[in-house]
């Protein structure tokens, strides 16, 4: 959850000049790399106002949000970025003013992308592009974590956690926007990690997927809705006790992260000797 504008954090810093307060959660003391790593320094060093900036900014260069895409609604963001909707207010409005995005009045106003968004003008873009390693090697502990968890689970689900499973992917193929995929996504992950009975190994898993999530970017709803497809047959799987299949499709689900998730994208772009443009 999101906490409060203005007052100290829970980890007890200090907001910045803005009000706000660096972005996220502390993990679990279990994750791989914890977040006073020096890896992680240059994000922590954002505010959450900054990190709004980039990550909305970052999506936008990748066209992972489209030209003319309407964001969704201020609360929903600041859910699935795990800051406060004040933050995330400010952060579109300098966007605005940077005319990466615009708002646009009327029955389908709302803030959206601009028609020719300006790209690379949000400089904490730069502490995200910095992460290169430091994200490939977490989705490196994500999959070594998620392969033994899903085979784990397919020998000790029983019935209540495979039909909580079957209801978040339902839950997944009905959210409007990747703000609510999002917050379903994180449930489903957790709950496959909880039906392996092994507290200990959930909450390593728990503590790499929060620092994971911290790169998390707006992507779109049809390659979110492919991913659920991988969610299902997941499910099929657990549900079928077989624990090699389970494990090949967390395997597959995960390391596509390494060409989907920025860093990938931003590879394959600059491979071309291009700008950035990403898949949308």
């Amino acid at each position: 959850m999101p906490h409060p504008q203005g007052g100290p954090a829970p980890d007890g810093s200090a907001p910045d000049a803005h009000g706000t307060q660096p972005a996220g959660p502390q993990p679990a003391a279990a994750a791989a790399l914890p977040f006073n790593a020096p890896a992680l320094d240059g994000i922590r060093r954002l505010t959450a106002l900054e990190t709004v900036r980039a990550r909305i900014g970052l999506a936008v260069d990748l066209g992972l949000l489209a030209p003319g895409e309407r964001l969704p609604p201020t609360d929903r963001i600041a859910a699935a970025l795990d800051v406060g909707e004040i933050t995330v207010r400010r952060a579109l409005s300098t966007l605005c003013q940077d005319g990466v995005l615009e708002r646009r009045r009327g029955r389908n106003g709302g803030t959206r992308v601009a028609e020719r968004p300006a790209r690379g003008v949000v400089g904490a873009m730069d502490s995200y592009r910095a992460q290169n390693s430091e994200v490939h090697a977490l989705v490196d502990q994500r999959l070594v974590l998620e392969c033994g968890l899903a085979h784990l689970a397919a020998r000790n689900a029983d019935e209540a956690a495979l039909a909580h499973l079957e209801r978040l992917a339902d839950e997944m193929d009905r959210v409007p926007t990747w703000a609510e995929f999002h917050g379903c996504d994180e449930r489903f992950h957790l709950a496959v990690a909880a039906a392996t009975g092994v507290p200990a190994a959930a909450e390593a898993y728990r503590g790499v997927l929060q620092q994971l999530y911290r790169y998390y970017l707006p992507y779109p709803m049809d390659a979110l809705r492919e991913s659920n497809r991988e969610h299902r047959a997941l499910v099929d799987a657990l549900r079928a006790g077989d624990t090699a299949a389970a494990a090949d499709i967390a395997r597959r689900h995960v390391e596509v992260l390494h060409r989907t998730m920025f860093v990938g994208l931003l590879e394959t772009a600059e491979g071309r000797g291009a700008e950035p443009r990403g898949t949308g």
